[in-house]
């Protein structure tokens, strides 16, 4: 019998907050982090949600006052999202540390003739682990926006084959202008704030964040009952996923879903959990014209069309490889406070295929979240959490 994977501890970065309850409250009230932002040089603003640089500072010295080595500001996001975790939970010889990233420190390209050393995935992720005094080698996910929700099931396959007892897995990118470049070149970018579903949605708004979560088996009865009270306050199973690459186009997504009705479908199958127990869908919903159609096709071929559904992409534009863990903890939330958010800026469907997106705070009873997400090269992936 396969060990039980539970997500017991998280925290998240955002434009929103540097905390969990902050990016909660928040979010209750509708804010949103998407605003206009001058990126490139001669080149007009774009719609974005970018952390403050100055309240990013502040918040790194407050906790960070002895370093002496000189961070990127992504770094100083991950540190600051994995710091409250690795406080409160031991590091051993069997811990992981696994980094979902995109483009990691992309920036430092920037003017550089040659290649700095930190441009490089492995040297941003030994440098983060290395800081915590991590004993392992770190692990890197980076396969493009499905990365943050592929991290979580790499950490749970390899606590439950017996590599790791337990797992730190933090996710984070930045805007660049490497990155709004790419999707401008696109066209993908819209011209406002991005409405997933909707129909006059006319593309992505990119943002940053970086997220951490704490995974484990289950050592219940290792543990005092204090123990469990101070690190376990709430627990999550991880009961299934999968990841299935429909290999359809280098940038565009499956017009029949393929891809992402697999990962759904194989994750539901491993989590033992039918449709019509799914009390909510976090979706990807990146606004796109063919991703948020392609998904619908998807839900609608798994019959979830009558799920409860958000994309939290309206509150924080499209954060990369951290988006999938983000939304992941804020689905958490979510049930935890047994209140489903609406996906913002949706007014009136704009994909041939029904769907529930909720469109007000709600009150609901959430037991089991399937948390999706969707990228480039035709990759998707799913994972179905269950609130213990």
């Amino acid at each position: 019998m396969s060990k039980e994977i539970y997500i017991t501890d998280y925290n998240c970065v955002t434009p929103l907050g540097f905390n969990v309850d902050s990016n909660w409250n928040a979010l209750l009230e509708g804010q949103s982090g998407v605003a206009l932002h001058k990126i490139i040089d001669n080149q007009d603003a774009f719609y974005a949600s970018m952390i403050d640089s100055d309240k990013l500072n502040e918040e790194f010295n407050r906790f960070f006052t002895q370093h002496t080595i000189n961070f990127t500001r992504l770094e100083k996001m991950l540190l600051l999202s994995l710091q409250p975790l690795a406080e409160k939970h031991s590091i051993s010889e069997d811990t992981a540390f696994i980094l979902s990233t995109t483009k990691g420190n992309i920036s430092l390209l920037k003017n550089q003739s040659e290649l700095p050393e930190g441009v490089y995935l492995s040297k941003l992720a030994e440098k983060i682990a290395d800081f915590f005094g991590f004993k392992t080698k770190p692990i890197i996910v980076s396969n493009a926006c499905v990365s943050g929700v592929m991290a979580i099931s790499v950490a749970k396959n390899m606590i439950q084959a017996g590599k790791y007892k337990d797992a730190f897995v933090i996710a984070g990118d930045e805007l660049s202008e490497f990155v709004i470049s790419g999707f401008n070149s696109f066209q993908a970018i819209g011209s406002g704030p991005c409405q997933p579903y909707d129909k006059n949605r006319d593309g992505i708004n990119i943002g940053e964040a970086a997220a951490a979560v704490y995974i484990t088996s289950c050592h219940c009865e290792e543990q005092s009952d204090e123990a469990i009270s101070q690190n376990e306050k709430f627990r999550f199973k991880v009961l299934g996923d999968s990841a299935v690459n429909d290999a359809n186009h280098i940038s565009g997504p499956s017009r029949t879903g393929d891809g992402l009705y697999a990962s759904i479908k194989n994750a539901m199958t491993e989590a033992k959990v039918s449709p019509e127990q799914i009390d909510f869908i976090s979706a990807h919903g990146t606004a796109t014209l063919y991703n948020d159609e392609m998904e619908a096709i998807a839900f609608n071929r798994m019959d979830l069309q009558h799920i409860p559904l958000n994309s939290m992409k309206g509150y924080y534009g499209h954060c990369l490889g951290a988006s999938g863990l983000l939304e992941s903890i804020i689905s958490m939330e979510s049930a935890l406070h047994s209140t489903l958010l609406p996906s913002k800026n949706f007014e009136e469907t704009g994909v041939t295929q029904p769907l529930n997106i909720i469109k007000e705070n709600q009150t609901a009873e959430i037991k089991y979240i399937l948390k999706t997400a969707s990228g480039f090269g035709g990759c998707n992936a799913a994972v179905v959490l269950e609130k213990c």
